[in-house]
């Protein structure tokens, strides 16, 4: 069975990872395809560089990692110890190889929605002022003066 490997190289403070992938590509890509690569992809992110190579078996793998050019190319990475990473599986943020299963809907989503109610429609084509209000009458006194 086929298997993505992922080497992720990240920046270093005196070098970036891009011009140590700029330095290395040709050689690396070479040596994958020699190897038996079936694909390759190059990715470029804010912290550094991902090569991602497909092979077939995990003996190419180990053929291609072996290999005087691709060790030196590891060792020439801006931090080979701290900013080094070689792992199966595809790089950066590329999650997991198979899709997961769907979640099962929450039990409030089995709720029936309302029935949809009339609309109210307002046509204000005339509008005429509001009557004044009658002035209220004085209150009767509740003595008589005398």
């Amino acid at each position: 069975m086929s298997e993505w490997w992922s080497i992720e190289v990240f920046d270093a403070a005196e070098l970036p990872a891009r011009r140590w992938k700029d330095s290395y590509q040709d050689k690396r890509t070479e040596a994958a395809v020699t190897f038996g690569a079936m694909s390759w992809e190059w990715h470029e992110h804010r912290y550094g560089v991902v090569f991602e190579v497909l092979f077939e078996s995990d003996q190419q793998w180990e053929a291609f990692r072996a290999l005087p050019a691709v060790r030196s190319a590891l060792d020439g990475a801006p931090d080979p110890l701290n900013g080094l990473i070689i792992y199966r599986g595809r790089g950066g943020g590329a999650g997991p190889r198979k899709p997961r299963k769907p979640k099962p809907a929450p039990s409030a989503s089995a709720m029936a929605m309302p029935e949809p109610t009339e609309e109210r429609v307002l046509r204000l084509t005339v509008v005429t002022a509001p009557e004044a209000p009658e002035a209220p009458e004085a209150p009767e006194p509740a003595f008589a003066a005398g």
